[in-house]
């Protein structure tokens, strides 16, 4: 409300100070949903979220909370952002499998 306030009196101007704390308040929402996902990693996931990415239901305040404080284009992008880091982790660790069965030591 105060915000509001604040904003509807100077229409015209940026206000980068509000602009750094909503960015920051998602920043945290995002970084404690994915530490979730990571804590619960053992657990079967169940919960579909933007781009396919499953995750477990313990994990489903920390993602509300993550959707309300963020824009659906950052929440989008971070989810992607995040699948493909673990993708080229499981490449890495599979090829590293792979040399290793083949006897091929790096």
């Amino acid at each position: 409300m105060a915000m509001e306030a604040y904003t509807s009196k100077y229409p015209d101007k940026i206000h980068t100070d509000l602009l750094s704390d909503a960015r920051q308040t998602c920043y945290k929402a995002r970084d404690a949903f994915y530490a979730c996902l990571e804590k619960e990693s053992h657990v079967k996931a169940n919960e579909i979220a933007a781009v396919g990415l499953l995750y477990p239901v313990e994990c489903k305040k920390t993602r509300e909370f993550y959707e309300k404080v963020c824009r659906r284009t950052w929440v989008t992008h971070f989810e992607r952002q995040y699948c493909t880091k673990k993708r080229a982790l499981q490449t890495l660790l599979d090829d590293n499998e792979s040399k290793k069965a083949a006897g091929v030591y790096v």
